[in-house]
């Protein structure tokens, strides 16, 4: 079945209400790896609820639709679809506990033809349950590997970050659990890519891989971490392109320049030398606003 260009950019998606915990917000912290040094006090306001934080990265998993694309009716070959970019903005504080609703859009589709496959843009709008304030804005650009040639049209998404000419200011190395991806699908992202080792080499690799999610969460742990004395409240956004495959165990070495209110960063596989994340770009709020 081949997918249908109108059909997924129509696609109706009911607006999702996500309850979450204090509990889940460690739990997604412990995910990407806070809490490795248990006596790293900037890492420990994550994963433990005296002055509790929530990491800045965590509104990618709240009113997260699942992994519709897997279901019958999309035409979407769903083994060879792989996260190829993320991006989120901050419009106002996330708590550690709280109701949320996702409302969840297809906002483009590419065709890129029968050899390159297809571009799958999405938007989700996270939402304060209660108040209906707008915490959240999410995108997300998946590639369909399997499902180029369906005669739409062959536009982009919007430029990748140019980043810095010269070396990096800080360089910050962060390892993964072997069961990195069991633990972080614990957050809602059942994708069997990051568990089944059958799905994994039905997908075209050699065992199952992280989920990009989490190493976007690792690239602003080592900006957290590097540059910001883990003010966490001074992101307003991040955005970023997935360029290669982490293997859990693997260790993460981030890349990163400092200019002005952005910080750029790219991210690579150290044992293996492989460049897994690129063209990143992270959004700060100015020191006077970081202070309110």
């Amino acid at each position: 079945m081949a997918i249908s260009y109108e059909q997924l950019l129509n696609r109706r998606f009911a607006p999702l209400e996500h309850a979450y915990s204090r509990r889940d917000s460690m739990l997604y912290a412990l995910g990407i790896g806070l809490g490795a040094d248990p006596l790293d006090q900037g890492q420990l306001a994550f994963v433990y609820e005296e002055q509790q934080k929530v990491f800045p990265t965590m509104p990618v998993i709240l009113g997260y639709p699942g992994f519709w694309a897997r279901e019958a009716d999309t035409g979407i070959d769903w083994r060879k679809l792989v996260h190829a970019e993320q991006a989120f903005e901050l419009h106002a504080p996330l708590k550690p506990e709280g109701r949320v609703i996702g409302s969840n859009r297809v906002s483009a589709l590419y065709d890129k033809g029968p050899e390159k496959g297809a571009l799958l843009c999405q938007e989700r709008l996270v939402t304060d349950a209660d108040s209906g304030e707008l915490i959240a804005t999410v995108h997300q650009v998946s590639m369909l590997r399997g499902d180029g040639g369906f005669g739409g049209p062959a536009g982009s998404p919007p430029p990748p970050h140019q980043m810095p000419e010269r070396s990096a200011d800080v360089i910050c190395d962060l390892p993964t659990l072997p069961q990195a991806a069991l633990l972080y699908r614990l957050s809602g992202d059942f994708n069997p890519l990051h568990a089944d080792p059958e799905v994994a080499v039905g997908a075209g690799f050699a065992r199952p891989i992280l989920h990009g999610l989490c190493t976007m969460g690792v690239a602003c742990h080592a900006a957290l971490r590097g540059i910001l004395q883990y003010r966490a409240e001074r992101i307003r956004g991040m955005r970023v392109r997935f360029s290669g495959v982490v293997l859990p165990g693997d260790t993460i070495r981030t890349e990163l320049w400092m200019d002005g209110d952005v910080i750029s960063f790219r991210a690579t596989a150290l044992e293996r030398k492989v460049l897994v994340l690129s063209a990143g770009k992270i959004t700060l709020a100015g020191n006077e606003a970081a202070t309110h």
